[in-house]
């Protein structure tokens, strides 16, 4: 049964480390997306999801129109940030590791989400049916070409390498008629 992500109720985040010592948090305001979900034959199910770069928020005007230039996702370039399922693997009651392609600044890695699947309910208010999972994954950013950094006179750097992403989706099916 084919979903599609409902991004009023969804969100896509990350948080790298700032100057060593704390952690800075942003989001893509614009993404979209699709999955199949089989509860039986989870191996069956998919996902495809893109976020637009240009639509990163770290509420932050400054360092936002940082983001979106040639230093980090140079987002006139590589507009969209996307992943692509290639394996879905059980592994507990509601336990997933999702396997699939990250293409980002035009360089596609293989990368494993560690996912958790909160079920479906068969009719919201509206006549939906919905489902929730949440996922999350560390990349290293230098691995997609976002090597940018400046050193810092007491020593290490401005930007951490390992970025984490954490994905909240809640997903809606219309009922079948």
């Amino acid at each position: 049964m084919s979903w599609n992500i409902d991004t009023s109720h969804s969100e896509v985040t990350f948080t790298v480390k700032h100057m060593m010592v704390s952690k800075v948090t942003g989001s893509f305001n614009v993404f979209k997306g699709s999955l199949e979900i089989d509860e039986e034959h989870p191996e069956n199910s998919w996902v495809e999801a893109e976020a637009e770069t240009a639509s990163v928020n770290t509420r932050d005007e400054r360092r936002d129109g940082h983001l979106r230039g040639g230093d980090f996702f140079d987002a006139e370039t590589y507009p969209v940030i996307a992943f692509k399922s290639k394996k879905i693997e059980k592994k507990g009651d509601s336990e997933y590791k999702v396997l699939g392609d990250l293409t980002l600044h035009g360089v596609t890695k293989e990368v494993v989400f560690d996912a958790d699947y909160a079920g479906q309910i068969a009719k919201d208010p509206w006549g939906q049916r919905r489902a929730g999972l949440s996922a999350t994954t560390t990349i290293n950013r230098k691995d997609f070409g976002l090597g940018w950094n400046v050193a810092l006179e007491a020593g290490g750097v401005m930007v951490g390498e390992n970025v984490k992403i954490e994905i909240n989706l809640e997903a809606t099916k219309q009922p079948e008629q």
